[in-house]
């Protein structure tokens, strides 16, 4: 094992700076049911909900938008399915 090269030094990877939510960087208390242009964006064409990972949302304003979603729809601003 004498013959192998010494392997070069990486450099530390950079650590990622975690993106906010974007109701946490506007100081939102609370998600409007009637806001139907923030809802639209986090519902897809069918009618699923998008995932935390899709909208970048925390676990709080999920939360809060899966509610909101559910109340517009039994109102009926918005559709249950496409």
């Amino acid at each position: 094992m004498a013959g192998k090269p010494a392997r070069p030094k990486r450099k530390p990877a950079r650590t990622a700076v975690a993106a906010k939510c974007r109701f946490c960087r506007e100081n939102a208390t609370d998600i409007d049911y009637k806001d139907l242009n923030v809802l639209h964006k986090m519902v897809s064409s069918q009618g699923k909900q998008f995932a935390r990972k899709r909208t970048g949302n925390c676990a709080k304003h999920q939360r809060m938008s899966r509610r909101a979603i559910k109340r517009a729809r039994h109102i009926g601003l918005l559709a249950f399915a496409g």
